[in-house]
């Protein structure tokens, strides 16, 4: 049995693990809770009464955080050779076609998101079994499938996300840093959650957000209580 330390001792002891936390508490006791020396990233888990299995209930999409994530995202562009430099200016880390397909193929996604143009997509598409897996799959509803390739860039710089429920029906969002303000957490973790809301499927039967909890990396969890979310 693994050996807890006393600073996660102490953690846990502050997280009453029976209670629903207001968001704005929970937000201000994640950061209390938290034991990395590194600027730890907070997310959100969010438990859906969906069936993932059945394709309407297959939520996916993205949110722009009013706050950024607090992290550098790295941005591959797939696209022709006329659009290159308008990648490159809004601040993708690779931009080009043949040689990064080559490159994808040989094990390389060190990055944190994919944009492609719709023509490349017949070359990317065989990336699947390499991206997929990994979530980096360009995809239309999530506009990394685009011609403006350059405001594709800028929204995920910015602060953009992607996300989609697992086959547990199970959403799992950044919503910024242990370093972020607790204001400056709830206010992304309203935006991702109001996003969420707004895109239950109407075949969804019964309670549609069943539990909600706050992590930051290696921290104890702290349950919300869903009707304090905005």
């Amino acid at each position: 049995m693994a050996r807890v330390s006393k600073k996660r001792k102490a953690a846990n002891a502050k997280v009453d693990k029976e209670k629903l936390y207001a968001l704005q508490d929970a937000m201000a006791l994640i950061k209390q809770v938290n034991t990395t020396k590194f600027d730890a990233s907070v997310d959100l888990h969010i438990r859906l009464g969906v069936d993932p299995r059945k394709a309407d209930q297959a939520l996916r999409g993205t949110v722009s955080l009013p706050h950024g994530t607090g992290k550098q995202k790295t941005v591959m562009v797939f696209c022709t050779p006329d659009k290159e430099a308008e990648a490159k200016a809004a601040g993708a880390d690779y931009v080009g076609l043949d040689e990064l397909v080559t490159k994808v193929q040989g094990g390389f996604t060190d990055v944190d998101a994919v944009v492609a143009m719709p023509s490349t997509m017949a070359k990317v598409g065989r990336l699947g079994r390499v991206l997929g897996p990994r979530g980096l799959m360009p995809n239309p509803k999530t506009g990394t499938v685009t011609m403006n390739v350059g405001d594709a860039v800028s929204e995920i710089k910015k602060g953009k996300i992607s996300f989609r429920v697992d086959k547990f029906g199970i959403i799992h969002a950044p919503v910024g840093r242990v370093s972020f303000s607790a204001d400056k957490l709830a206010d992304n973790a309203n935006e991702v959650l109001s996003t969420i809301m707004k895109m239950k499927p109407s075949s969804a039967k019964g309670i549609y957000m069943k539990s909600l909890t706050v992590a930051s990396t290696m921290s104890p969890g702290v349950k919300i209580d869903t009707k304090t979310i905005k």
